[in-house]
C-alpha cells in the first residue's frame, strides 16, 4: 500500500464530509480499495458520530470553564465580603470599648449587608443571580429599617418596611417574573402575576399605615379613594390581556372604559367616604363631565368600528387565500 493507514485515518473525516482535495481524495479511496481495516473505520465513522464527539468535547469545554470562572467568582466575593466585614468589625470594638451597647453596630452592620447584597450575593451564586440579588437586597433593606428604629426608639418601621416592599415590587417584579425560576411558575401568567403583587403590596402598605397611624376614618378614605383606581387598572389589565379581539377593539373598549370611570368616578367616591369628607364649602366650577364622556364613548366607539372593520377584513382575505 501506498499510504500509511494513520495517515488515511487523518483523512476520513475530510473524505466524508467531502471537503478534502482531489489528490487526497484519490489517495483515501485507492488506500480503501486495498486495506480491508481501513474501509471499515470508513463505515463506522459518519457524521453523526463526528457530530455528537463536537458536541462532547464542546460541552466539556463549556463545564470546565464554567467551573473555573464559578471558583473565581466565589474567590472574588469572599474577598469583597472580607472588606465589608473590616467597618463591622471595627464598629464592633468601638462601641464596646466605648460602652455604648452595640445600637450602632447593628446599623452599621445591615447598611454593609446591602452593598454586599448587590455586590457578593451575585458573585457567589451560582445560579438564578436576578432573583438571589433581589430577595437579599429587600431583607437586608428591611433589617437596616428595623435597625434604626430600634435604636432611634420609633415606631414607623411597619410603614417604611411595607412602603420600601411596595416601592422594590413596582421596579424589580417585572424584571423577577422574566428570570428563571419564577419565570417557570408563572409562565402565560406573568401579567396576571405582576398585578396582584402590585395590588397585595399596595393593600399591605395601606394596611401597615392605617393600624401604626390610627387615624379615625383613614381605611374607609383610603380604600374609598383607591379603591375604584384598583377596580379600574383591573378591568383595563383584563381587557388588554384577555379580550379576545385585536387591538384596536382592545383600545375601543379601554377608551369607552376609562370615561365611563371618570364621569363616574367622584360619585362612586363620594358614596364610599361621604361627600362632607372631601368637600367643605361652596366651589364653583365649570362641569365637563359629560362632554368628556360624550367624547370618550365617541372614540371609543370609532376604534372600535376599525378594529371590527379590519378583523373582517382580515378574515375576508384569509378565506380568500
Amino acid at each position: 500500500m501506498q499510504y500509511e493507514c494513520e495517515m488515511i485515518a487523518d483523512l476520513l473525516p475530510l473524505y466524508i464530509d467531502g471537503v478534502c482535495s482531489p489528490a487526497s481524495k484519490r489517495a483515501v479511496e485507492e488506500h480503501l480499495a486495498e486495506c480491508p481495516d481501513c474501509k471499515n473505520t470508513l463505515e463506522k465513522l459518519n457524521s453523526i458520530t463526528i457530530d455528537s464527539e463536537i458536541v462532547k468535547a464542546r460541552d466539556e469545554v463549556i463545564e470546565s470553564q464554567s467551573r473555573f470562572f464559578k471558583r473565581k467568582s466565589a474567590l472574588a466575593g469572599a474577598i469583597v465580603a472580607a472588606l465589608f466585614a473590616i467597618p463591622v468589625l471595627v464598629c464592633l470594638i468601638v462601641n464596646i470599648a466605648h460602652g455604648n451597647g452595640l445600637g450602632w453596630f447593628f446599623i452599621v452592620l445591615t447598611a454593609m449587608m446591602i452593598p454586599a447584597s448587590l455586590i457578593v450575593v451575585p458573585l457567589m451564586t451560582p445560579e438564578n443571580r436576578m432573583l438571589h440579588t433581589m430577595v437579599s437586597f429587600t431583607v437586608s433593606l428591611v433589617f437596616l429599617l428595623a435597625a434604626c428604629c430600634m435604636y432611634s426608639g420609633g415606631s414607623w418601621f411597619f410603614i417604611a418596611a411595607s412602603a420600601v416592599l411596595f416601592g422594590l415590587t413596582v421596579c424589580f417584579a417585572p424584571l423577577i417574573v422574566f428570570r428563571e425560576p419564577v419565570r417557570g411558575y408563572v409562565e402565560g401568567k406573568k401579567g396576571l402575576t405582576l398585578m396582584t403583587a402590585y395590588t397585595m403590596t399596595y393593600i399591605v402598605m395601606i394596611l401597615c399605615i392605617g393600624f401604626s397611624n390610627r387615624v379615625h376614618g383613614f381605611f374607609r378614605m383610603a380604600f374609598g379613594i383607591s379603591g375604584p383606581m384598583i377596580v379600574m387598572a383591573w378591568i383595563l389589565f383584563l381587557i388588554i390581556r384577555y379580550l379576545p379581539a385585536n387591538g384596536l377593539i382592545k383600545a375601543g373598549v379601554s377608551v369607552a372604559a376609562l370615561s365611563l370611570f371618570g364621569y363616574f368616578a367622584t360619585d362612586i367616591i363620594f358614596l364610599l367616604i361621604g361627600k362632607s369628607a372631601l368637600l367643605s364649602g361652596t366651589y364653583e366650577y365649570i362641569d365637563v363631565s359629560w362632554p368628556a364622556l360624550v367624547a370618550g364613548l365617541a372614540t371609543g366607539a370609532v376604534l372600535a368600528a376599525a378594529g371590527f372593520i379590519t378583523s373582517r377584513k382580515g378574515g375576508t382575505d384569509n378565506e380568500d387565500i
